[in-house]
């Protein structure tokens, strides 16, 4: 599903990971500054390597010897921050509609109400971002990113901000994504606990590293 074999220099610090993914959902583990959020901006085009390859669903993004790079907003990439990032000047429904009206109709995977149904979201869809609590924006964000029709959906510890109890609640609505959309997911996180709720599939990074003992998630 997902390939990659990328090096990044940035000062002092240089990342270089690969790795043969084809788990449903990915965790990926490790402390502040591992490189973790590094490696997903690679994989959405937020950064170019200085040299590497991405292959997604037998698509090659990234192949610095060939002079490949898929601009982000063709790779089809749904990309989740733990803020949410919601469009403050955008109603829910329009927040959720943004990446969708921007695709061909044939390329559209999912409608407007079956998103709002996955995630419960119905009562929320003519506020405005202001008048959202944190789990909600997260949800809102969510659904935006799979109206997107993502191939692959990328969570950047998008709990973190948020209490217990609402991490809970946020997870369940991943786990119906996961099992009712069938959208591969790598799931960045400091939290083991959260990531055992959606899979046994883990990358642990630490200084830019991957630490398996081959190129696969790692089987617990």
């Amino acid at each position: 599903m997902l390939n990659f074999d990328l090096q990044l220099q940035r000062g002092a610090f240089h990342l270089h990971m690969s790795a043969h993914l084809h788990a449903p959902v990915t965790g990926i583990l490790g402390p502040s500054g591992a490189g973790k959020s590094t490696l997903l901006a690679l994989l959405a085009g937020l950064l170019a390597p200085n040299q590497g390859r991405i292959v997604l669903a037998d698509r090659v993004l990234v192949d610095t010897r060939q002079g490949i790079f898929v601009p982000p907003h063709q790779r089809h990439i749904g990309l989740l921050f733990q803020e949410g990032r919601l469009f403050p000047h955008l109603d829910v429904r329009q927040n959720l509609l943004y990446g969708w009206q921007r695709l061909r109709p044939s390329e559209r995977r999912y409608a407007l109400d079956d998103i709002v149904a996955l995630l419960d979201i119905a009562p929320l869809i003519a506020r405005q971002p202001g008048q959202l609590s944190g789990g909600e924006r997260q949800r809102v964000a969510l659904g935006r990113a799979l109206l997107y029709s993502p191939q692959l959906l990328l969570l950047d510890e998008p709990l973190s901000a948020l209490d217990s109890s609402l991490k809970a609640h946020i997870l369940q609505f991943l786990k119906r994504v996961r099992d009712e959309t069938g959208i591969p997911m790598l799931y960045v996180s400091h939290a083991r606990e959260e990531i055992d709720v959606l899979t046994r599939d883990v990358l642990t990074i630490t200084d830019g590293r991957l630490l398996t003992a081959d190129d696969t998630a790692v089987q617990r």
